[in-house]
């Protein structure tokens, strides 16, 4: 009876042990497919921080956008007005003599306050006599010969420059100086007989 007890049973089933060293062959068949899924989730990965970069730029660019619109929403409205206080400036430099008059000061109160709206909204005229002309800022009307004055020196303004938000909302109009030639000096100094000799 004992020695049938020792004897193992035919139905059990048999353990089996793995050589160390040596996958199964299901973990061989997984290996592929491991391999290839970690390459997806890089993929994937590098294409989430790609998009996600290119949001952020989207957004940034956006944002820029509409607060530039916001900022000068008002611009056409502005420019609009600019010509009527052109017409207040030369009313007033026109009755320099009626200072006393209760009518020029009144137009005097009503341009001092269209300038203070002007500069709430962030409109002011700039200086342009004096300074080198700058296609940017000026319009140039004429051009005169002045000595003693470099070429392209503002001389005079005839209609007034300003800027929105340091952006130029109206060229200033000018006379400008123009530089002599010197050829024309130089025929200008000699007779014609001279010049069909020089020839």
């Amino acid at each position: 009876m004992e020695e049938n007890d020792q004897k193992p049973k035919e139905n059990e089933p048999k353990e089996v042990t793995n050589i160390p060293g040596e996958p199964g062959a299901a973990e061989q068949d997984l290996a592929p497919k491991i391999e290839e899924l970690e390459k997806q989730v890089a993929n994937y990965k590098d294409l989430f921080l790609r998009k996600a970069a290119e949001f952020d730029n989207f957004k940034r660019r956006m944002e820029s956008e509409t607060g530039a619109i916001i900022k000068f929403a008002n611009e056409d409205l502005l420019l609009a007005v600019l010509p009527v206080i052109d017409d207040l400036e030369r009313s007033l430099k026109n009755a320099k003599d009626e200072r006393n008059n209760p009518f020029y000061k009144g137009i005097e109160l009503i341009y001092q306050k269209m300038l203070k709206v002007l500069d709430a909204q962030g409109v002011k005229a700039f200086e342009t006599v004096g300074k080198e002309f700058d296609v940017h800022y000026h319009d140039a009307l004429l051009q005169v010969p002045k000595e003693g004055i470099p070429p392209h020196t503002i001389l005079e303004e005839v209609e007034k420059g300003y800027l929105f938000h340091d952006k130029v909302l109206r060229h200033a109009k000018v006379i400008v100086s123009a530089g002599s030639d010197p050829a024309q000096e130089v025929n200008a100094g000699t007779s014609p007989n001279e010049q069909s000799n020089e020839d």
